[in-house]
């Protein structure tokens, strides 16, 4: 299967197909330098399946989670190109979750003020939503994705095969934004997660995500109106994140973020529903102050506002302004 995400000034094809992480070159040119960034969590035969494919290829090993997304690493990956004589002609290649095409993307967007990348997401999270818009950042002081741009992958591949070695806590984290997906934007995802068995649809789940992300974000590249939808739960989801960083994955945060902007009472039971089918849980325990504080750094905020999204009827999204410590409501 092929998806195009087609933006008034580029465009770019997703390629999701199992197996194809054996075929990336039948699809771009890695006859120049190519740096594969990865982390201690994605499986080595991962990295020199990529590998074998390139005529001079180089790797960098991070560490596992958000403490990535730092500026140390993000200096390390740079100095791993300068040192190497990389040069706008050349590429680097994201392979593994959400914050490895966070973190490589912001890498190829600034040195020598961008490269080319491709992203080849390895969890449910990034093959479902992250993969795919352009949104590339790391955090700083336990704000995430603070420090960013938009910079749009030259291909994007996602081979499902890859998921076969994710636990199961991971593999459920990401779906979360399948759910997200399905309840602002496409009720019959939504559906899917109620009636079938998720493993034995996951291809159709990543399909369906894929598809509604690129029909957003197409419409709303730069995230000035419609692509704030897409943050449905993560303005409490981040900042409870951000408090239990060694703790909690983003998924599982987005989840209980979710949950009080359904306005929809018999809806909000039906998602319960969903979360009991995965194992996910509705809400953790936080203080509240410290919630709003985080919330006022976010950078949805300006000034004293924040905009928040609703959802009050399945498959469709409201955005309101409010302040944000009328948040304390919803917490």
């Amino acid at each position: 299967m092929k998806l195009t995400v087609e933006l008034k000034d580029t465009q770019y094809d997703i390629i999701i197909e199992r197996g194809v992480l054996s075929r990336i070159s039948d699809y771009v040119n890695l006859n120049r330098k190519v740096l594969v960034i990865t982390d201690d969590g994605v499986p080595k035969e991962y990295l020199q399946t990529v590998l074998s494919q390139c005529k001079e290829g180089y790797s960098q090993v991070v560490m596992q989670g958000e403490g990535a997304k730092s500026f140390p690493v993000y200096e390390q990956l740079c100095r791993v190109l300068l040192n190497n004589n990389f040069t706008r002609k050349d590429l680097v290649i994201a392979l593994g979750g959400g914050v490895i095409g966070d973190l490589s993307g912001f890498v190829a967007s600034t040195y020598m003020r961008g490269i080319d990348f491709v992203n080849i997401p390895t969890t449910t999270l990034s093959q479902i939503d992250s993969s795919v818009g352009g949104k590339v950042a790391i955090n700083l002081d336990h704000v995430k994705n603070i420090i960013g741009c938009f910079y749009q992958p030259k291909m994007v591949f996602v081979d499902s095969d890859t998921l076969n070695t994710l636990p199961n806590r991971h593999y459920v984290n990401g779906l979360v934004e399948a759910i997200k997906s399905g309840l602002i934007y496409d009720k019959d995802l939504f559906e899917l997660f109620e009636r079938e068995n998720i493993k034995e649809h996951i291809d159709e789940i990543i399909f369906h995500s894929l598809s509604a992300k690129k029909d957003v974000v197409e419409k709303d590249e730069k995230e000035e109106n419609l692509r704030k939808i897409l943050n449905f739960g993560h303005t409490i989801g981040h900042a409870i994140e951000s408090i239990n960083i060694d703790s909690m994955l983003h998924g599982e945060c987005v989840a209980i973020g979710m949950l009080p902007m359904i306005e929809d009472e018999a809806l909000k039971q039906r998602v319960i529903n969903v979360y009991q089918k995965l194992g996910l849980k509705q809400t953790v325990a936080y203080d509240k102050q410290q919630v709003i504080d985080l919330i006022h750094k976010d950078k949805k905020a300006y000034g004293s506002k924040i905009t928040i999204i609703k959802v009050k009827e399945l498959g469709k999204a409201d955005l309101e302004d409010i302040n944000a410590n009328d948040l304390f409501a919803y917490l």
